[in-house]
């Protein structure tokens, strides 16, 4: 990665692997690294949805892929070594989430929440390792910012969310000296297409999004872009002694009362 050449060009032909990046965080993560001079590998089932992330940008290059089945970790690292010749950044974003109390809980939707949340970005961080330490590189992942208290009816998401945290400490000091750097960025009410992907009817996504207003002190649902520019940051050389640490990106929801 170039030095700044009276702009900021710390990630001029940087390497980056992002998840999730049909929609939403992920899409504006994608663009936004893409904008920087980041050439990007998006990734998501969809190759539709990618192709859309990647129109008018010619650094982004589509990869459709399910990262949850056996061998993806790996599949991605190749891709990814092939397309760039290196790993700079790893962006752990894709998530399910699927609303159910105890009592009501699906087993298969369960681990579909597990293995898309929580294992697939274990297993990719192991996967991009070397390359990730050959580059001194970050691992951002995405988690939530309401995983700190509880939150009724969403247990097997929030639990996938804090535990992925708790990865983001943990790796932050095993990988520490190699140079490789671990963050979370915790999105609060966001406007993205999660509610409608977990199936919610246009009246439920109406009624969430007011009563997500009346929690967050700033009074208003996040954009994309809001979070992007915390992850895009996060993974800057300024950024270099900034490790371990979740930053939440919720307009204050999570400190208030």
């Amino acid at each position: 990665m170039s030095g700044r050449t009276g702009q900021d060009e710390s990630l001029r032909d940087a390497a980056v692997v992002v998840t999730g990046a049909g929609s939403g965080i992920g899409r504006s993560v994608a663009h936004a690294f893409a904008d920087a001079g980041a050439r990007v590998l998006a990734l998501g089932r969809r190759a539709a949805k990618l192709t859309e992330t990647a129109r008018g940008r010619q650094g982004i290059r589509p990869f459709a892929v399910d990262i949850t089945e056996p061998g993806a970790p790996e599949a991605v690292a190749e891709r990814a070594l092939a397309e760039f010749g290196r790993i700079d950044v790893l962006v752990n974003n894709a998530a399910v989430v699927v609303r159910s109390p105890l009592g009501r809980i699906d087993p298969e939707q369960a681990r579909q929440q597990v293995a898309t949340n929580l294992m697939a970005p274990m297993f990719l961080a192991q996967s991009c390792l070397e390359p990730l330490r050959a580059a001194r590189g970050t691992i951002v992942n995405v988690s939530t910012a309401g995983a700190v208290r509880g939150w009724p009816g969403n247990s097997v998401y929030g639990a996938t969310k804090a535990g992925l945290d708790f990865l983001t400490r943990t790796w932050a000091v095993e990988l520490a000296p190699h140079g490789v750097r671990v963050v979370s960025v915790a999105p609060g009410p966001i406007e993205t297409e999660i509610a409608e992907n977990a199936g919610f009817s246009e009246e439920r996504i109406a009624e969430l999004r007011r009563t997500q207003r009346a929690r967050v002190p700033m009074g208003r649902i996040g954009q994309p872009e809001e979070v992007a520019w915390w992850v895009v940051n996060l993974a800057r050389p300024h950024s270099g002694f900034t490790t371990g640490v979740v930053v939440a990106v919720d307009g204050g929801a999570s400190v208030a009362m």
